[in-house]
């Protein structure tokens, strides 16, 4: 019999215990995706002051690589057309 082929899950990526992963050469933290939609969903918020904005800015630009290194972008459209024009900048 054929085994079936199976979805990838999390532990498939990062064992229990294991906060990073080297992936294609470059290390991948645990939580970089979580963190990175935290800290766009509150870059788009319109209250947010400049200090802050600035900081998670940072934070965003600082994800980016990674985070098209994992296929994001290619499987996911941000709608947001400033935080999509940031993310392209980078």
């Amino acid at each position: 019999m054929i085994d079936q082929p199976r979805p990838w899950r999390p532990e498939d990526v990062l064992a229990d215990g294991v906060d990073h992963a080297e992936i294609d050469g470059a290390p991948v933290r645990k939580g970089t995706i979580a963190a990175f939609l935290r800290n766009a969903r509150r870059w788009a918020e319109p209250d947010v002051a400049p200090p802050e904005r600035a900081l998670l800015t940072g934070a965003i630009a600082e994800a980016v690589p990674v985070l098209r290194l994992l296929g994001l972008f290619e499987v996911l459209e941000v709608r947001d057309p400033a935080l999509r024009a940031l993310i392209d900048a980078c």
